[in-house]
């Protein structure tokens, strides 16, 4: 138990809000999650897993599960954009027993993830927002979409980029900032020589591919457009065919293979970094409704479960001063995060400004080794 916990709502059922459940419940604190989707899905193609978030993935329980179901590799080749090989590079791990890297199918972390809350015994309910907060003295009051009411101990915002939570919470809060840059992301057949990520550079566009699972790899592209861009579904094949038609290699092969039945899915690279203090009196936020950041250093989700792992234990430090508790928490985190999310954004300006890849590699390499420290 964690001393003056008796109740906490998680507002998202995403990564961060799932991750928190799971490292609350593990102490046996009654946990709520409320998530605006009425089916509670997940949208996306990969995600690629640094060592960092493999150890925070660990330490929440969920490693073998990922092992099981997604691909662990030891490093990654560089290429240049029409295939001819640059270079390769093995990543060190950052623990014994704990793997380099990896990647994951998302749908299928969201699968891994909504599993172990239900079974933890979380109660999860869907097409459920949060209308209202009245805080006292020991919690909050909340008032839901559905009419109904509860009061909590805690309240924790994990509603991820475009947190309700965060503009109810501060009137100044800030809002998503886009990047400059569109994301396409394909889901693919695994080649089985392909066992490590793939790098492309020297274009305007930068490609990767990424394997996530025994079948399966996800292709990305990385373009400049001083505005988000919207591309009709019908239209997203052939427009991805020729953003990618002068590469080679292996993305010569997943182009090929992209046609009407594809899995593509497109978002601007937006990024958020809301100042201290992250709660206001027992309403606190975390993960994306913090601190979104672009994927530059392939870190979002794996701070989002840090901060999981960080809150669930300040609170059980805090000997029941809950606000010194949430304190802690923001004070452990809050430079980590932004160090991700501005260290993120700067590799993307890079990327606009043609920097040469070694600088980019530079750049990335260095920003690993920072989150190798302890969190």
């Amino acid at each position: 138990m964690i001393k003056g916990l008796d109740r906490v709502l998680i507002i998202g059922g995403g990564i961060g809000g799932m991750a928190t459940a799971i490292a609350l419940r593990k102490h046996d604190v009654d946990v709520e999650i409320i998530e605006l989707d009425p089916e509670w899905k997940v949208y996306g193609a990969g995600i690629t897993i640094t060592g960092p978030t493999l150890r925070a993935f660990r330490d929440l329980g969920l490693l073998e599960a990922i092992r099981e179901e997604g691909f662990f590799a030891s490093g990654q080749r560089i290429f240049l954009f029409d295939g001819t090989p640059l270079g390769e590079q093995d990543v060190p791990k950052l623990e014994p027993g704990l793997p380099a890297s990896g990647a994951i199918m998302r749908p299928m972390l969201h699968q891994i993830m909504s599993a172990e809350v239900l079974r933890h015994g979380t109660k999860v309910r869907l097409g459920v927002v949060a209308e209202q907060f009245d805080q006292h003295g020991s919690g909050v009051d909340v008032q839901f979409s559905d009419g109904t009411s509860g009061r909590f101990s805690l309240v924790i915002g994990a509603d991820g980029i475009y947190s309700r939570t965060r503009t109810m919470l501060f009137p100044d809060a800030v809002a998503p900032v886009y990047s400059g840059q569109m994301s396409w992301r394909v889901v693919a057949p695994r080649p089985p020589e392909l066992d490590r990520t793939e790098f492309y550079f020297g274009h305007r566009n930068i490609c990767g591919i990424n394997p996530c699972s025994r079948d399966e790899v996800y292709g990305f592209v990385l373009t400049p457009a001083p505005e988000p861009r919207r591309i009709a579904d019908e239209d997203m094949p052939a427009y991805l065919k020729q953003l990618t038609k002068d590469f080679g290699g292996s993305m010569a092969v997943i182009r090929e293979g992209i046609g009407p039945h594809s899995s593509i899915v497109v978002r601007p690279f937006e990024y958020c970094l809301q100042p201290e203090p992250w709660q206001a009196g027992r309403i606190v936020l975390l993960g994306d409704a913090a601190h979104a950041t672009t994927p530059h250093l392939a870190s979002g989700a794996g701070i989002a479960v840090e901060d999981s792992l960080v809150i669930a234990e300040e609170l059980l430090r805090c000997d029941g001063d809950i606000d010194a508790g949430l304190q802690a928490f923001t004070k452990r985190r809050f430079e980590r995060c932004r160090f991700v999310v501005e260290t993120s954004v700067a590799i993307g300006e890079r990327q606009l400004a043609g920097a040469p890849a070694p600088e980019i590699a530079e750049r990335m390499g260095k920003g690993m080794h920072h989150l190798a420290g302890a969190i």
